[in-house]
């Protein structure tokens, strides 16, 4: 074993360890020590059949030679020269037009004495399939579903216009029995992505506990080896639907071998079949593949006498988890701050929103769906709103305060009966006002004006200059304030006034006849 010897004791823990169940990725975490070299004192032990129990009894420096003595095969001078190329080799496989017949004869050159090519290429071959291990995943039923899209485009025609529109197609498959779900979808953005798969699940019937998806953009932020960032949206979508998201390892498509395969049989199995086939709408499209699809799930599979659809409905159906009531609704996440007109501005429909004035001034987190525009501060919610697109206002009345209110409810009728309320002749004021042939909108200021009289003035004083604007036609604010202000009316009031006392000595109206 290359680099420094591991301990016999430690030796003896990975034995112990593993008998208890451990993986060999705890162990290595455990111990401290690489995975491969863990990996490989397993399998040693198990070549030499050597139980934990004997390994145990056994003195380590005994211990030791059991492990390190190896084959004739691999004690040999000419395979540890071979060994110490190997990196080299490697490498310059990797390159193009490089064949292993020219590095041999490299090899030879220098190692006259080396291996003939036959045995170049065995233990050549031994290296890298041990530093490159594969292994038998096994799958639970209704455990999990690989997500992917295939790399080759559909297309349909659109019949207004005659433009040819490539589209994507989303391919999922449950593993346990390779039922496979395909679609296509206009793009691969997280929209399109979430509803396919979203389809993909009502189609199934149920969800399973794990989504894997490959490290999509629209579904992985960040590509990581071990700790993916996962999109919002696609955290959303798995609570929604109450299960996990454990993306693949970047640049490890054996991990979702299956759907891999899958996708090379659609190829075969779908594309092929609808090369000669014109559509013109995705959803057209939509139900060739549905069709296409199917007849390969109820295609009796290699090896086995039943089909991918009888093993779903018989072993993994009744295993998936029930649906929600509702179906997924794609949220967005904003934080936006109110406007002096106790509105937020949602840039992505340019429409304003209203909250309540208090929160004036403050930043408010706002989350949206197709539908709906739910906005909260203080992590309370403060206002909800049904989502329209388009420039405009979506105003609740009771978000603004009462001066906002009444200006917002402005009105011909609004007036005639706030005026009702109040008087009978305001009342006629106000209607013969909006008699005119001017739009409404011009008198509003008149009647906030008398209005604003009405509040101010003598009940008395103020009727009657209303009365004598109706008998004059000539009806304004200005005119009825300068009467009830003017000494006129308070002249006309005095005039009809009863004298406080009766004298003999005036002169009636008789007199003067």
């Amino acid at each position: 074993m290359a680099g420094k010897a591991t301990a016999m004791s430690t030796v003896k823990q990975v034995l112990q360890l593993h008998e208890s169940g451990m993986s060999k990725r705890q162990i290595s975490n455990q111990l401290g020590i690489n995975r491969r070299t863990v990996c490989t004192y397993i399998d040693k032990a198990s070549s030499i059949q050597l139980g934990v129990e004997e390994a145990l009894k056994i003195e380590d420096p005994l211990l030791d030679g059991k492990f390190i003595a190896g084959t004739a095969a691999y004690t040999d001078k000419r395979f540890e020269t071979l060994k110490d190329m190997l990196p080299y080799i490697e490498q310059e496989l990797g390159k193009k037009h490089v064949t292993r017949r020219i590095l041999w004869q490299e090899y030879i050159l220098r190692h006259p004495n080396g291996y003939r090519y036959t045995q170049f290429c065995h233990h050549l071959n031994q290296q890298l399939i041990a530093r490159k291990p594969s292994a038998v995943l096994m799958h639970t039923a209704g455990e999990k579903l690989f997500i992917d899209f295939a790399g080759d485009r559909l297309e349909y025609i659109d019949p207004h216009t005659g433009e040819v529109i490539e589209v994507q197609v989303f391919v999922a498959c449950l593993p346990y029995s390779d039922y496979t779900f395909s679609m296509a979808v206009k793009t691969q953005s997280t929209e399109d992505f979430l509803y396919a798969l979203s389809c993909c699940l009502e189609h199934l019937g149920g969800c399973v506990k794990i989504l894997v998806p490959d490290n999509l953009k629209a579904a992985v932020i960040k590509s990581d080896r071990y700790e993916p960032d996962l999109n919002r949206l696609m955290e959303d979508f798995a609570n929604h639907y109450g299960c996990v998201v454990i993306p693949t390892r970047a640049a490890h498509p054996k991990d979702k071998a299956k759907v891999e395969n899958n996708v090379k049989i659609i190829y075969s199995r779908v594309y092929a079949k609808l090369r000669n086939q014109h559509f013109f709408s995705i959803n057209e499209l939509n139900q060739a593949l549905m069709e296409r699809t199917m007849e390969h799930n109820q295609t009796r599979m290699q090896r086995t006498d039943y089909s991918r659809r009888e093993k779903f409905l018989a072993d993994e159906k009744q295993l998936l988890r029930e649906l929600p009531q509702e179906r997924f609704e794609v949220k967005y996440y904003t934080q936006l701050r109110v406007a002096p007109n106790n509105h937020i501005y949602l840039g992505r429909d340019k429409r304003y929103y209203s909250v309540p004035y208090a929160y004036i001034g403050e930043k408010v987190q706002v989350i949206y769906t197709r539908t709906l525009v739910k906005i909260f501060c203080k992590n309370q919610q403060i206002a909800t709103h049904g989502r329209v697109e388009g420039f405009g206002y979506t105003t609740i009345a009771d978000h603004l305060c009462s001066t906002h209110r009444h200006y917002n409810k402005r009105s011909a009728n609004y007036y005639i009966e706030t005026a009702r309320t109040k008087s009978p002749v305001l009342e006629e004021v106000i209607t013969h006002i909006f008699a005119g042939s001017k739009p409404p909108e011009l008198y509003y200021k008149t009647c906030d004006g008398l209005l604003s009289l009405y509040r101010k003035s003598d009940r008395v004083r103020f009727e009657k200059a209303c009365h004598i604007a109706l008998n004059n036609s000539h009806i304004s604010y200005k005119f009825i304030k300068s009467l009830i202000e003017g000494k006129s009316l308070l002249a006309d009031d005095q005039a009809h006034k009863p004298l406080p006392f009766s004298q003999e000595n005036i002169r009636g109206k008789l007199y003067y006849k």
